[in-house]
């Protein structure tokens, strides 16, 4: 029986004591041997996922730079639709292959700002996107594996849903404390330890001064 939803991996760095990202946002943690263990990651799947607020705060082009070889499908989390004109990612769709997720809060004005740039706009959920349709809708386009950078709150919406099958995460030589830091998974987070997903661990890999742990779910 075919999967009805694509394969999904959670694909983070982060300092030792968890964060992915300081108190103002700064999220650059891994090393150049890192990024390019995780740009042929990228150019292993069939897409790959971040929320409206890593968008904002990173503007990253999500493409493949280090690694001759394809961009995978970008899809981008933004409920309203109102990733602005002048991103990197709305810059570089048209030669990208570039999906936004939006609620049906989105006006026909955003709609339309959205098609002329060239995203393809999908409309799942109400108030929010509705993560369990959106996986539905990517595997039914042939989209086999996903890959989530996501910030804290994408994560956790992945990880509550029990959505992820895998989690490859970077630990870094970095303490940056800071109760408003964003850490790999933010949210409520779960009552009990029995309800998280127990995972188990696949690969440890070093690089150099940093640890790439490989978990399965």
């Amino acid at each position: 029986m075919a999967r009805s939803r694509p394969h999904v991996i959670i694909s983070a760095a982060m300092s030792v004591d968890g964060k992915i990202a300081t108190r103002i946002g700064k999220s650059k943690l891994s090393s150049k041997e890192d990024l390019l263990r995780v740009h042929k990651l990228r150019a292993s799947v069939d897409a790959i996922l971040v929320g409206k607020h890593t968008l904002m705060i990173d503007d990253p082009s999500l493409t493949v730079k280090l690694a001759k070889r394809k961009n995978p499908i970008r899809i981008i989390l933004d409920s309203e639709g109102s990733i602005k004109s002048n991103s990197k990612i709305i810059k570089t769709c048209k030669m990208v292959p570039t999906i936004i997720a939006v609620s049906e809060k989105i006006t026909q004005k955003n709609i339309i700002r959205l098609e002329k740039e060239g995203l393809e706009v999908i409309r799942c959920g109400q108030k929010k996107v509705d993560l369990k349709k959106l996986l539905y809708i990517l595997r039914r386009k042939n989209i086999k594996n996903l890959l989530v950078e996501g910030g804290g709150l994408t994560n956790w919406s992945f990880i509550k849903h029990k959505l992820v099958d895998e989690l490859i995460i970077t630990i870094t030589p970095y303490v940056l404390g800071g109760s408003s830091a964003i850490s790999l998974v933010q949210g409520e987070g779960f009552d009990k330890i029995s309800y998280a997903p127990l995972l188990k661990l696949k690969k440890i890999s070093r690089i150099k001064n940093e640890l790439v742990l490989h978990y399965v779910v």
